[in-house]
């Protein structure tokens, strides 16, 4: 009788091989297969490239700061850039004035602003040069000096006149010498533009003596 409970001991036994499929099931235990993961910072590796990106983008801002450096000499090129560009518009001395009205007015068109502009005259002044004179020079001058609209001055008078983006010159009478003074102040005083209405060979002529 002893033996028969002994025997379903050793049944119990038996189970004990399921318990090793329960170890079977640590068998997974290749788990460490996950182990393989770790290639998983490859990943993180991938960021890697990424950050270097942002410090590329870091350089430009110091190749931003590079260029005020160079504009140093920029400078310079400014300066030759503050030799106007002169346009020709060819008008016989009695349309020549007519043609400088139609040169402010494409002017104040384009944008310009009335201040910006002034207006030289060779020959007989400009009508309203010579009705803001008719009131005096003091209040004529404030309006130059206002510089707030177009202003029209005799050559034999514009030296007094201070420099504007555009000077209008229109050789409208006065002879060869009155010309050549009128353009050679008009030169000096646009900044950005200088328009000439007037016989193409008398100006020529004058801008070839060194204008």
């Amino acid at each position: 009788m002893p033996l028969i409970p002994e025997e379903p001991q050793i049944h119990e036994s038996a189970q004990g091989p399921r318990a090793t499929p329960a170890s079977g099931r640590t068998a997974p235990t290749p788990r460490p297969v996950p182990g393989p993961r770790p290639a998983a910072p490859s990943r993180p590796g991938r960021p890697g490239p990424l950050r270097p990106a942002p410090p590329v983008q870091r350089t430009p801002r110091d190749v931003a700061a590079v260029k005020p450096g160079p504009s140093g000499p920029a400078a310079p090129a400014a300066t030759a850039s503050a030799t106007p560009q002169i346009q020709l518009i060819p008008a016989s001395a009695q349309g020549a004035l007519d043609a400088a009205e139609e040169a402010v007015d494409l002017l104040l068109d384009s944008g310009r602003a009335p201040g910006d502009v002034l207006v030289i005259t060779t020959g007989e002044p400009h009508p309203w040069a010579a009705h803001e004179l008719s009131f005096g020079e003091a209040s004529y001058w404030a309006q130059h000096d206002a510089g707030d609209d177009v202003f029209y001055a005799d050559a034999a008078v514009a030296g007094r006149a201070a420099s504007r983006p555009v000077v209008v010159v229109a050789v409208n009478g006065g002879g060869e010498g009155a010309a050549a003074s009128a353009l050679s102040l008009a030169h000096s005083r646009a900044g950005a533009l200088l328009i000439v209405c007037g016989d193409p060979k008398q100006i020529n002529s004058v801008l070839g003596a060194g204008v």
